[in-house]
């Protein structure tokens, strides 16, 4: 067939028929003429052995040189086995997802494709497998560790190096087994978008051995008087944010899970009854904990209330707008390194202090058990005892915050025993 058989004279003087009129210019490519006037650019071509037609323009808007570049771009994808009508439809689905993503950007919302649009979904999805804390845990190592430097890249185009970067920020603070839970969490959502066919291959496994091992064993803790009550005291000299040192301070006193002292909200707490109460969605096991507080404690949280009591949590971080978001669980542990205790003790290592020098002092271990809300193996006695001691765990704790401010002061270290 004669190619390039129109001029643009004929294109533009060409009249409509009471019926669709074709002129060809050869190669697959002809001018449609509707019995309306309007001129219709056409490119026929066959794919697979299947006959085709391809748009590629309106005249006047495309003249007959744009008509002919369109169709010779169709025929080489032809040639090459690509079918220019998928072409042309992932180019429009292209232009719509940029046009969407755009929108997205300016209100803020995470770009379809994204690292973070997978994780979102993934959390809907895993909202319902695991424990309300469990899923908090992992959107906060999402929002504060991986989302301010992978959220925006398309997770089809994730490299294992980057992840990898990502990681080596969080070990940088020396929370390494932060760093290995993040990339388990990363991990698990792009597996979530592999079965969903969002993504084609977990570049977390290229990661195997790539962080620090864990040295497994207890968490590091000063369980002798003397050290503590230095520690104690270069706690109320650390000079870093007010909030975390508040922190610090009542960490020692209720000795707390580190990931519930960080989230504590306002409404939980009755100043007047002196309770702490968290709720079973905050808990490791699911079990509602009362704990008990001590004047010094209160005297702690009267103190940081001015400044975060209008907000919902108690030590509101300074990166949430109104008090919305909370210190990291890591946030105490970072301040006990940053004064000099690295391998020596840890904000989890409180809890052993604890433990350690109040079964020395010789209260009852069912009590001491239960102020550090671990469960009970024996299922009936469980159930018995989960409101039980509460009367003696009060006294036990005013003792114990009583013996930390002795230590404090440098006093000559003495046993605090029971009282009452």
């Amino acid at each position: 067939m004669a190619k390039e058989l129109l001029t643009d004279v004929t294109v533009r003087t060409v009249k409509p028929s009471d019926k669709d009129k074709r002129l060809n210019d050869g190669g697959g490519l002809y001018l449609l003429i509707k019995p309306n006037g309007a001129k219709w650019w056409r490119f026929d071509y066959t794919i697979n052995g299947k006959r085709k037609t391809l748009s590629v323009g309106v005249y006047p808007d495309t003249g007959l040189a744009d008509a002919r570049r369109k169709a010779s771009e169709a025929k080489n994808q032809q040639a090459n086995g690509i079918n220019p009508s998928d072409t042309r439809k992932e180019a429009k689905e292209q232009q719509r997802l940029n046009i969407e993503n755009e929108k997205r950007i300016d209100a803020g919302i995470a770009v379809i494709g994204s690292f973070k649009d997978i994780a979102e979904q993934f959390l809907m999805h895993k909202e319902t497998e695991c424990s309300a804390s469990h899923h908090r845990h992992i959107k906060e190592c999402f929002e504060r560790d991986v989302y301010p430097w992978l959220g925006n890249r398309p997770i089809t185009d994730l490299t294992a190096y980057e992840v990898l970067e990502t990681l080596k920020r969080i070990t940088a603070r020396g929370a390494l087994e932060t760093a290995h839970r993040t990339k388990q969490f990363i991990g698990q959502a792009i597996r979530w978008a592999i079965v969903n066919q969002k993504a084609a291959r977990d570049v977390t496994q290229d990661l195997r051995g790539a962080l620090p091992k864990i040295t497994k064993g207890h968490y590091a803790a000063i369980t002798e008087p003397k050290p503590l009550g230095q520690l104690l005291r270069d706690i109320d000299a650390y000079g870093g944010n007010f909030v975390v040192r508040s922190a610090l301070q009542l960490q020692p006193l209720i000795f707390a899970r580190p990931a519930n002292l960080a989230m504590a909200e306002w409404i939980e707490f009755d100043l007047e009854a002196a309770e702490w109460r968290i709720s079973a969605d905050k808990m490791k096991m699911n079990n509602a904990h009362i704990v008990p507080l001590s004047t010094q404690a209160i005297a702690l949280l009267k103190d940081i209330y001015p400044l975060t009591g209008n907000q919902q949590y108690v030590f509101a971080s300074n990166q949430g707008k109104n008090g919305e978001k909370h210190i990291s669980r890591e946030s105490i542990g970072a301040a006990i390194r940053r004064m000099g205790y690295q391998g020596q003790h840890t904000a989890h290592g409180f809890r052993t202090t604890a433990s350690t020098l109040l079964h020395e002092q010789g209260f009852h271990s069912d009590m001491i058990e239960r102020q550090l809300s671990h469960a009970e193996r024996n299922k009936v006695k469980g159930a018995y005892n989960r409101a039980q001691h509460l009367p003696e765990r009060r006294l036990m704790m005013q003792a114990w915050a009583n013996y930390l401010d002795s230590l404090k002061a440098g006093a000559v270290v003495i046993p605090f025993g029971k009282t009452g």
